[in-house]
């Protein structure tokens, strides 16, 4: 694992801040040949080492070097929880600046499956036996969702993309001990990575380096409350990332009363910047749907979700509530959920009921920060 965190990293450069070009123009200035930063850029990527000392390939002197002037851990594990099943693991990290951030692991299939007979960065492990990781772009967050724990703290700053970076590489280190891999990565965790969006690209980018750890785009999921420019703007960059959108609500005050961000962005606003990211990508949008008992979770209210959504090339990912302390709406039991998604079927508009993950642990996003910080 990572080794001890401590008050000289604030001095220190992040390593996983650096991309490829970086890196080279550095090891360039310590007057190392370029195929250096090659040699460092593989084994933290492709190696997953997490020290100068592994670094067994090159010389002496540049691993004092490393060791004098990078950091690979920019926060220290404050607590980590696994939830009963073992199927989730929460990590809360605390930042050299005292903020809080979280990651959490989901382990999908049985664990006493057979492991993945080669593993590699890029395997996967397929739907049966998946390790799903969700991760922070922001600590804290901007956009005040009521339901929300991470919107019920507030924004306190923006994560680098080495510090996005650093809780893959934390996990895969991770899991790399126990002979698995990483097979999907989703920006659902603190923050609202549309917010962030040049450090939450950024580390996109460096993760997908074919040099390097050479995650598939088709793997990454992005989730935003729906912030139209960067909507437009990630639709002409045409990436293959997946991207998800926070709806939860059907008209513009059901939503505002929910999600401050609507009185910016209307529905049909948010729902326009989609077309556009379809017919520039041919790729569907995921719309994610919070069950909050008896708010939204009604055939009726699937009914005109739906009429909303004929036309588009679109899913519909819907998973009852994550109760937090800030929110008095309880989660819609499983009944109600299918009758959801039977109304949203017969009008042709495909949807999922996920399972809530961690429940034991608060395993939602920003209720260990929350719960850390009280």
């Amino acid at each position: 694992m990572f080794p001890l965190w401590s008050a000289k990293i604030e001095t220190m450069i992040l390593i996983y801040d650096l991309d490829l070009p970086a890196l080279t123009n550095l090891l360039k200035e310590w007057n190392e040949p370029a195929y250096r930063a090659k040699q460092v850029w593989q084994g933290l990527y492709q190696h997953l080492y997490n020290s100068p000392e592994q670094f067994t390939n090159l010389s002496k002197s540049l691993r004092e070097k490393m060791t004098e002037n990078f950091t690979f851990m920019p926060f220290s594990v404050k607590v980590y929880q696994d939830s009963s099943d073992k199927h989730t693991r929460k990590t809360l990290f605390e930042l050299p600046d005292t903020n809080l951030i979280e990651a959490v692991l989901m382990r999908y299939g049985d664990p006493a499956d057979a492991p993945h007979p080669n593993p590699s960065p890029t395997s996967g492990r397929g739907a049966k036996e998946r390790r799903t990781l969700c991760i922070s772009t922001q600590a804290g967050c901007a956009m005040g969702c009521v339901f929300c724990a991470t919107g019920q703290l507030g924004f306190k700053r923006h994560l680098s993309s080495g510090e996005i970076v650093a809780q893959v590489m934390y996990y895969a280190q991770m899991l790399k001990e126990q002979n698995e891999t990483v097979s999907n990565i989703v920006f659902m965790g603190m923050g609202e990575p549309f917010h962030n969006y040049e450090n939450t690209m950024a580390a996109i980018d460096r993760l997908n380096d074919s040099d390097g750890y050479n995650f598939g785009a088709r793997r990454f999921t992005i989730s935003t409350v729906g912030l139209v420019p960067q909507i437009r703007r990630f639709a002409d960059e045409q990436r293959q990332v997946n991207l998800a959108i926070s709806l939860h609500a059907v008209d513009d005050d059901a939503r505002v009363a929910m999600m401050p961000v609507n009185k910016r962005y209307k529905i049909d606003e948010v729902l326009e910047a989609c077309e556009y990211y379809v017919a520039k990508t041919s790729r569907r949008v995921t719309f994610e749907w919070a069950l909050i008992n008896g708010v939204n979770d009604t055939p009726e209210v699937a009914k005109k979700l739906a009429s909303k959504l004929r036309g588009l090339m679109c899913h519909v990912n819907a998973i009852p509530l994550n109760p937090t302390a800030g929110f008095d709406g309880q989660a819609t039991d499983r009944q109600r959920a299918a009758m959801f998604k039977e109304s949203l079927e017969q009008a042709g508009i495909p949807c999922t009921i996920r399972m809530r993950r961690g429940i034991d642990i608060n395993a939602g996003c920003g209720q260990l920060a929350g719960a850390a910080s009280k």
